[in-house]
C-alpha cells in the first residue's frame, strides 16, 4: 500500500509518500513545496495543485492523507487561506479518484509518538527513527506530512 500524506500551507506544503509492504516501511519521496511569497496568490495554489498532481501521477497512492483544518479564534484568516490549499488538494483526490483521509495533528502524534501534545521536534524524531533516516533530513513540514502517512497505517493497523 502506498500512503502520501500532506501537511497543507500557502507558505510551504509538506508532503510525504511512504510504502507499506509485509510490515516493511519504504520512504519513496519526501519534501516541501515551497510557493514564491511574492506571487499572486492563485499562482501559489497552482504551484502546489501541479507539484501534486506530479507526485501523485508518479507513486500512483492508495490513499492521501491529509492533515485537518484547524482553526485558532486568535487567527481566523489563517484558516481561510489553508482552505484555499486544501480545497486544490481535495480537488486532485478527486480528479484522480484517490481516496482520502482526514485526521487530526493531536490523533496523528497520538498514534506515533503516544502523546498527542508532542511537539513537532519529537514527532520527527519519531518518523526519522521509523523510516530509518536522519531527522536533519526533513524540514518539519515534511516530517509532520511523513506523520500523516505513517499515524495513517498505525491507526488503520497496518503497523509501524
Amino acid at each position: 500500500m502506498k500512503i502520501l500524506g500532506i501537511d497543507p500551507g500557502l507558505k510551504a506544503t509538506g508532503y510525504g509518500c511512504i510504502e507499506h509492504n509485509h510490515n516493511k516501511i519504504k520512504l519513496l519521496e519526501t519534501g516541501t513545496i515551497m510557493p514564491r511569497q511574492r506571487d499572486l496568490i492563485q499562482n501559489r495554489i497552482h504551484k502546489v495543485y501541479s507539484l501534486l498532481s506530479e507526485i501523485i501521477d508518479q507513486h500512483k497512492p492508495d490513499v492521501l492523507v491529509l492533515e485537518k483544518l484547524y482553526a485558532h479564534y486568535k487567527h481566523p484568516t489563517t484558516a481561510s487561506i489553508l482552505g484555499h490549499v486544501r480545497g486544490v488538494i481535495c480537488l486532485l483526490c478527486a480528479q484522480k479518484n484517490l481516496a482520502l483521509a482526514e485526521h487530526s495533528v493531536k490523533r496523528i502524534r497520538k498514534a506515533l509518538t503516544g502523546n498527542g501534545n508532542a511537539s513537532k521536534i519529537q514527532t520527527q524524531r519519531v518518523v526519522a527513527q521509523a523510516l530509518g533516516i536522519d531527522e536533519r533530513q526533513l524540514t518539519l513540514d515534511a516530517s509532520d506530512a511523513l506523520a500523516l502517512a505513517l499515524g495513517y497505517m498505525h491507526i488503520h493497523r497496518r503497523g509501524i
